[in-house]
């Protein structure tokens, strides 16, 4: 069920991590970034992957030959032929509905288009593109390459068959899809990000630090990875972000604590800037 050709709109972390799956499954993928400078950076995003993916012994092709089969362009054009899409920009509506109309002005009006959102309403997402019954959500997890679980997401116009497509291509992936329906942070986010703020909470309260509060959670309830590790390898602005949507929608429970948003405000977003609730190297 891979496609033969996938297309990818944003070539960060998550969006290579999309574009690496794809591409070791035996896809030929196309990244679609925004500029020059965020296409150089997106080919070798996805070029160190697959290369890790050989060095750890989980590749069984030569690297360079899979490497080749990604192509990172500018151009929404070259999205042409691919039939299946998914959106991997960041949590910003006019972001993404911009990049649907892209997609959907050159792709076949078969072909599926997904986004990659973790809190944004897929039914809100669906009203900016031609096609909604063709639409779903496709929230793969960070990073992409070890992380097992694809979150399908349907709108009130996902047509069952597409849904059905999505997880047979998400098994082939070597991932375990689950469906949920269209809810505020569906599954995932909404329970992630609750348990994720009320460990920032105790940090700020003082209850512990984020090392034994992180230990707690692995040792006690077999977590693989603790809340706050979690948090700094999610990003700390993008937990911010999801806690806002999820603040306005759902209510109180979900407010942001002041200490994660000093700690946005300071730069201190988690692993990619170096320093979160831990300190990471950069390498």
């Amino acid at each position: 069920m891979i496609p033969s050709r996938v297309g990818v709109i944003g070539g960060g972390r998550m969006g290579a991590g999309i574009a690496h799956a794809f591409v070791c499954a035996g896809a030929q993928v196309v990244v679609v970034e925004r500029d020059a400078a965020a296409q150089d950076a997106a080919a070798a995003r996805v070029r160190e992957m697959v290369e890790r993916s050989a060095a750890r012994g989980t590749l069984d092709r030569d690297p360079g030959e899979v490497a080749a089969s990604v192509t990172v362009a500018v151009d929404a054009a070259a999205l042409a032929g691919c039939s299946l899409v998914v959106e991997a920009v960041p949590e910003d509506r006019a972001l993404k509905a911009d990049a649907f109309a892209r997609a959907e002005a050159v792709i076949d009006p078969d072909a599926v288009l997904a986004s990659n959102t973790s809190s944004i309403s897929i039914d809100a997402l669906a009203g900016s593109v031609r096609h909604p019954e063709r639409f779903c959500g496709m929230h793969f997890f960070n990073p992409v390459p070890s992380s097992k679980l694809v979150e399908v997401v349907t709108g009130a116009a996902t047509d069952p068959a597409v849904v059905d497509r999505v997880r047979a291509v998400v098994e082939d992936l070597g991932k375990t899809a689950v469906v949920v329906r269209d809810a505020p942070g569906f599954a995932s986010s909404r329970l992630g990000v609750a348990l994720g703020l009320e460990a920032i909470r105790m940090v700020e309260e003082g209850v512990a630090g984020p090392a034994d509060i992180d230990a707690a959670m692995e040792l006690g309830y077999g977590h693989p990875m603790g809340p706050l590790r979690t948090t700094d390898i999610v990003g700390l602005d993008v937990r911010l972000g999801i806690a806002e949507e999820l603040h306005a929608r759902l209510g109180e429970r979900f407010a942001p604590p002041e200490l994660l948003r000093r700690m946005v405000a300071d730069g201190h977003l988690g692993r990619k800037s170096g320093r979160g609730f831990y300190e990471w190297s950069q390498r």
